[in-house]
Parts: structure tokens; C-alpha cells; sequence
């Protein structure tokens, strides 16, 4: 027997188009009234599609309302609209916890395989916190917060001749603010304003696409075949495109579309002997010094000491797959597992990564974080930055 998907909307066309799902039974409502009778009724629906236009209510207010109640937040909520969809509506939909949005056309098998990654990824957050008691978000530990908030003000404390004199230098190397700020996606997949030491210069963004090939986690083959495509499709990218914010970097969506079309998943950059790089910033990385004012992150509880590195919004777009959702159930982390295990050396893969950074999520506990914190500190002595 198929599931049942409600369609909340007016578009015929749309309409139709979800009515040829092998998967799904779709029912389609034309009001957020009618749609709440039926939630609320039978109970029995496996996902939600809202159209940007229905009628009554936005789409962000109908979300609320409806899962704001326990037994429904296991449901996946897509949106579909009909305009572009702006760098500023996925920031809200991430913020609003919105599952997607996608703008029409919809590819149906697109839909269907986005929806039932979607139903796994909250069964599995259901789960989760059901296993740790906790009936409301995924929390830190009482230990590990505790712990957090005394080690970060102390070293703070410790380190504060340390800052001034990173301060001091940076400010007579090169122009520019002393401390960078991006947006990065931690724990549950909460955004929040990640905080480091500036490294690199001013305009590191805008030499980025010229060192591409220098890439660390680029495949060779597609990284030629890249190169192409992004010459010969790229010219008329222009100031009004949708910028991405990565980690000390913009780039144009329109670029990064291209090049994810011809490498799955390449989301991580590093880039060995990065040109870009002041010499106090190279400085500073090596000796993970950059990292430092993240011990704000963490007395803000936006970070652990110890966790999964946080990541940039596109890179969260981009590797929600199931085989790394479960990274996002631990907290983001100033050092980590895969820092530890993999530092000073240079064949790190982006699938290495992944697999680390799930089992921490899957392992992780208030002894194991001391340990790694205790290897952290052998794995500074070593020189390649990461």
C-alpha cells in the first residue's frame, strides 16, 4: 500500500505531476485548514508539500503550528515556489528547520528520493533523542556543557597576552579585520556565526577559482572536465547572482551548480601551500592559534571543545546525504576525531572525513572527549594544517 503525501496547494500542472508517484497516494488540499483536519485526523501522513501560495496562511506559519506538536515532527515538509529561490529564504528555511524548498519545475524521482532521505534522517533524529531522554532539541550533556564552559573560560583567561600579540601582528601584516566571521551549520543542523583569527588576505575569495586546481580533494579527471564547463558556462555570472558564504570565501551559486555536476560531493577545500595565506595567518594555522576565539563559540553554546567540525551552509546543502547525516547529531567541536587521527598527513579523502566524523557522533562521551583532547595536544606538534 503507497504512502500518503498531502499536496497543500492550487497548481494543477504540480498536481498532476506528483499523481504519477509509484510511491506516494497524493491527496491534494487547497487550504492549510483543510490540510490541518486531515493531520490531525488521521495522523497517517508521510510527508507534507506545501506550495509557496497556499491559501491562508504562509507556508513557515502552517510549519509551526503543525509541528509544534511531538507526535508530528517525524513527517517531512518540503516547499515549492514558483521564483528563485535567494541566498536569504534557504538561510530562513534552515532556520526555520524547513526539511527543503525547491523551486518548479520538481523532478518527481528528485522529489521522491529527497522525501524518503528525509523520513529516515528524522526517524533516525527521533530516535536519537528518545535514547538520550531528551523530548525537546538535541542537547550537549550536562558534563560536557559543564566542562565546556570551565575550560574555554580559562584558557581565555590564560591566553589573553596571547591574543593581543596575534592582534598586534596581524594588523601590521596586512589590512583588514583581525577576526573572520562565517556562517557554519553545527549540531541538529543549528546555523550560528563561527568566529577565527583572519589568516588569509583581504581578497582570498576572488583568487579561489584560479587555484582550483591546487585543490587537495579534487579528482583529476573531473576536476579537467570542471575546468571546462566553468570556463564556457560561467561568463555571464554577474553582481546579482546569489553568493554562497563558505569558510573565508564567496562564490557564486551559479558556479558552484557547475561544478558539482561533474564531481558528487566535492564540498571541501584545501589547498597545500595556499598562496592566500598571510604569514602570521600560516603561522597561526599550523599552530591551530586561528582557532582560538571559537572558545567564544563555546561559551555562547554554539560549540563543544570537542566535536565534529561545524561546516559552511553550501557544504550542509550539499552532503546531506545518508551516509553522513548522523555527523549532525553530535556537537560541533573546536577539535575532533578525524583532527587527531588524520593531521600531518596528506591523504585525507573527503570520504574519510565522513566515516569519522559519524562515528564520533555515534561514540562520543564526556571520557572519550578528554582523551581526544589529551591527542589533540600531541597532534599540534605536527605541521601540516588542516
Amino acid at each position: 500500500m503507497a504512502e500518503k503525501l498531502l499536496y497543500m496547494g492550487s497548481d494543477e500542472a504540480f498536481a498532476k505531476t506528483l499523481s504519477k508517484s509509484n510511491l506516494f497516494d497524493v491527496e491534494v488540499v487547497s487550504s492549510a485548514y483543510i490540510a490541518s483536519k486531515i493531520i490531525y485526523k488521521s495522523g497517517l501522513i508521510y510527508a507534507i508539500v506545501c506550495d509557496d501560495t497556499i491559501k491562508g496562511i504562509t507556508p513557515y506559519d502552517f510549519y509551526k503550528e503543525i509541528f509544534s506538536t511531538i507526535y508530528f515532527r517525524g513527517i517531512p515538509f518540503i516547499i515549492v515556489q514558483t521564483d528563485k529561490l535567494t541566498l536569504e529564504e534557504k538561510q530562513k528555511a534552515l532556520k526555520e528547520k524547513i526539511d527543503d524548498v525547491y523551486t518548479k519545475p520538481v523532478l518527481l524521482e528528485d522529489l521522491e528520493r529527497r522525501l524518503q532521505f528525509i523520513k529516515k534522517w528524522k526517524t533516525k533524529k527521533l530516535a536519537f533523542k528518545k535514547m538520550h531522554k531528551d523530548k525537546n532539541e538535541l542537547s550537549v550533556p550536562f558534563m560536557k556543557r559543564a566542562f565546556d564552559i570551565v575550560f574555554a573560560s580559562v584558557i581565555l583567561l590564560l591566553l589573553s597576552p596571547l591574543f593581543l600579540l596575534v592582534i598586534i601582528l596581524l594588523k601590521l601584516e596586512s589590512k583588514g579585520p583581525v577576526f573572520y566571521s562565517s556562517k557554519r551549520v553545527g549540531m541538529g543542523y543549528k546555523i550560528f556565526d563561527f568566529y577565527k583569527f583572519r589568516s588569509m588576505y583581504v581578497d582570498a575569495d576572488k583568487r579561489l577559482k584560479e587555484l582550483s586546481h591546487l585543490n587537495q580533494y579534487n579528482d583529476d579527471t573531473a576536476e579537467k572536465k570542471e575546468d571546462n564547463t566553468i570556463k564556457n558556462s560561467t561568463e555571464n555570472i554577474n553582481a546579482e547572482d546569489t553568493v554562497l558564504v563558505g569558510d573565508e570565501e564567496t562564490i557564486s551559486e551559479a558556479e558552484f551548480i557547475l561544478s558539482q555536476r561533474d564531481k558528487k560531493e566535492k564540498a571541501f577545500v584545501k589547498i597545500k601551500n595556499d598562496p592566500r595565506i598571510t604569514k602570521v595567518g600560516r603561522f597561526i594555522r599550523k599552530t591551530s592559534i586561528d582557532e582560538l576565539p571559537q572558545l567564544v563559540n563555546v561559551l555562547k553554546g554554539d560549540m563543544s571543545i570537542v566535536g565534529n567540525r561545524p561546516i559552511p551552509l553550501y557544504e550542509a546543502e550539499v552532503l546531506t546525504s545518508d551516509e553522513y547525516s548522523t555527523r549532525f547529531m553530535a556537537p560541533a567541536g573546536i577539535t575532533g576525531l578525524w583532527q587527531v587521527t588524520k593531521r600531518g598527513k596528506a591523504d585525507m579523502s573527503n570520504e574519510e572525513r565522513k566515516q569519522l566524523d559519524n562515528t564520533y557522533a555515534q561514540n562520543y562521551s564526556f571520557w572519550g572527549d578528554i582523551k581526544l583532547l589529551l591527542r589533540t595536544a600531541k597532534a599540534l606538534l605536527q605541521t601540516e594544517d588542516v
